[in-house]
């Protein structure tokens, strides 16, 4: 059957034909909805992970029980699994194992821009690489067989553009194949020196089949056109070739990553008279192609930074760029913001008032960071905010420490903060921990997390208790502020600071967009109150404005949270019947 299909949710058809049976992963756009879909399908079990290192090892661990397995994550949730994954490329496989990795050019969601595929050839793992919805399927299906062929894992590499858009794909039926029998096995899976000393060689060997496979694999394809100019290419680099080129140029699009084919680039190489790498990011197949003694053009006229689009191909290569329309007005610029009634509102406008150091991390809370709150001094990674607090203080002393706290989310937290606690209370520097709770993992789309007490399909299961767990790491002050209450969170803010010893703020309140938080009904003005003052919109909402010098509410989007209200010394807001 045929249908339209999300490139996300064509890996997940993928993982159902293949006979997936555990999926483990941690959400991370443009990776997300993978698990989402997968989850859909109850012949396959499926959860959320505290982080990307702890779903690979699931994803190890079913695979050493003889199940097919799956992990997905961002390209920087890569980096947090990199410990298992260089050394799951030594024990190799049971089941089969497929970790997908999803880049994002041009940072759309993401603190930095990385080329994930540099992983595959670092790890020594095959990485196939899906330029649309129906390859998005048909390789994760392949990458299964793959890596019980060749006894290893295999990355699957997916993008913004081939993860978040839509193409056709066709469906067929779930075959599970017949289950591997555990077998206990010391010298493959027990990496002790001895025994990866001799895992090496097979790595190495293995690396050299591949090849072999390259050489011959459909997807490593040729589709001759024009041969005056030969174009080696991938992933969505490729589409926009063939939307520039159709058939005016000869193509080799490479759906394996790593490792690349020899021979097969040399022999198409001699068929065309100019070659030309197209790919986003780093010039990895460009290194690759200069490797095997080919004069080939790549970054020296495509950029290394952001995404590629067809018109950016044509231009580059001196072809006339497609047609579109451009309105003839120009669009204001929409910066991201905190959503109306957000819980983390309120703390963060606490903060600036206090003219604190904020430590940030990854989160809806790093908008904390933009005008007119303007409070956070860093973010860095997953987890970086509390570790990077201690080190701050220990650097400056008392002068760090009075004025100093980290901010992080309640899945965060759980995801890679908790050790960052351990060494504050462990190493006693007299710092802050903010944990911004609003009871889900907000930023990428309302995922459940080890605090919520609900797992992926919303059914209640084991809730970490964090005033409990933060108290048990050795933390003595914990203290729950609610967010909309500005004088509370003021005041528990100055006693934690003057504090002689380390200290956790829970600062506690749903997500606004959560289903089962009812909003208030939205506030209104008295224009007869308002002085024009504008001291309301130093808490940045976005249902505020003025309109004739005076205070304007949305009711279509104001929450009715009354933090305005209490920045207002005329009362002007006023509650709506």
């Amino acid at each position: 059957m045929k249908e339209l299909m999300l490139g996300n949710a064509a890996v997940a058809r993928g993982l159902y034909e293949a006979g997936c049976e555990v999926v483990s992963s941690y959400p991370g756009t443009p990776s997300t909805e993978i698990t989402e879909e997968c989850a859909k399908f109850d012949e396959i079990y499926c959860e959320w992970a505290p982080n990307e290192k702890v779903a690979v090892e699931v994803a190890f661990g079913a695979s050493l029980a003889g199940k097919r397995s799956f992990a997905a994550m961002k390209h920087v949730g890569l980096n947090v699994a990199a410990d298992p994954l260089f050394t799951l490329s030594y024990t190799g496989v049971t089941g089969g194992c497929v970790i997908a990795v999803a880049d994002d050019p041009a940072m759309h969601s993401s603190q930095n821009e990385q080329d994930s595929r540099h992983y595959a050839r670092a790890s020594k793992i095959p990485m196939l690489e899906p330029s649309d919805s129906a390859e998005a399927l048909q390789f994760t299906k392949l990458a299964m067989e793959l890596s019980e062929k060749y006894d290893t894992p295999v990355l699957l590499k997916m993008c913004t553009r081939v993860a978040h858009s839509q193409s056709v794909v066709e469906t067929s039926e779930r075959v599970v194949p017949e289950a591997k029998t555990y077998e206990k096995n010391i010298q493959k899976y027990v990496m002790l020196p001895g025994n990866a000393k001799k895992r090496h060689p097979v790595v190495e060997q293995r690396t050299l089949d591949l090849i072999e496979y390259a050489e011959t694999a459909d997807i490593n394809r040729v589709e001759m056109g024009d041969t005056s100019l030969g174009i080696i290419t991938s992933s969505t680099s490729y589409q926009y070739a063939k939307e520039v080129f159709g058939d005016k140029a000869s193509i080799l699009k490479l759906g394996m990553a790593w490792p690349m084919p020899v021979q097969k680039i040399k022999d198409f190489a001699a068929k065309v008279d100019r070659l030309v790498v197209i790919e986003e990011l780093d010039p990895f197949i460009e290194e690759h192609c200069r490797a095997i003694g080919l004069e080939v053009e790549g970054k020296n006229i495509f950029p290394m930074i952001g995404e590629f689009s067809q018109n950016m191909v044509a231009e580059k290569l001196g072809q006339t760029a497609a047609e579109g329309k451009k309105l003839d007005d120009e669009i204001p610029l929409r910066p991201p913001v905190m959503c109306p009634g957000c819980p983390h509102r309120g703390l963060f406008y606490t903060l600036k008032k206090n003219s604190c150091n904020v430590m940030g991390d990854i989160g809806c809370y790093t908008l904390g960071a933009v005008a007119p709150l303007n409070s956070m001094d860093a973010t860095l990674c997953m987890g970086a905010s509390i570790s990077g607090l201690h080190g701050f203080n220990k650097a400056l002393g008392e002068a760090g420490e009075k004025k100093s706290v980290a901010v992080i989310g309640d899945s965060t937290f759980m995801h890679s903060g908790m050790t960052g606690l351990a060494n504050i209370a462990y190493n006693q520097s007299n710092s802050t921990v903010i944990i911004l709770d609003n009871s889900i993992t907000g930023m990428t789309g309302h995922q459940q997390n080890p605090t919520t007490g609900y797992n992926i399909k919303g059914e209640p299961t084991g809730k970490i208790d964090l005033e409990a767990l933060c108290k048990a790491m050795g933390i003595g002050r914990v203290t729950v502020v609610d967010p909309y209450n500005l004088k509370e969170c003021n005041k528990v803010l100055k006693e934690e600071l003057a504090a002689d010893e380390p200290s956790v703020i829970i600062s506690r309140r749903p997500c606004v967009l959560l289903k089962s938080v009812k909003p208030q009904p939205p506030l209104r003005i008295n224009p007869s109150k308002c002085s024009g003052c504008k001291s309301c919109m130093r808490i940045g909402c976005p249902s505020i404005s003025f309109k004739n010098g005076v205070c304007v509410v949305d009711h279509t989007t104001c929450v009715g949270c009354g933090v305005c209200q209490q920045l207002c010394g005329h009362k002007a807001f006023e509650e709506t019947v």
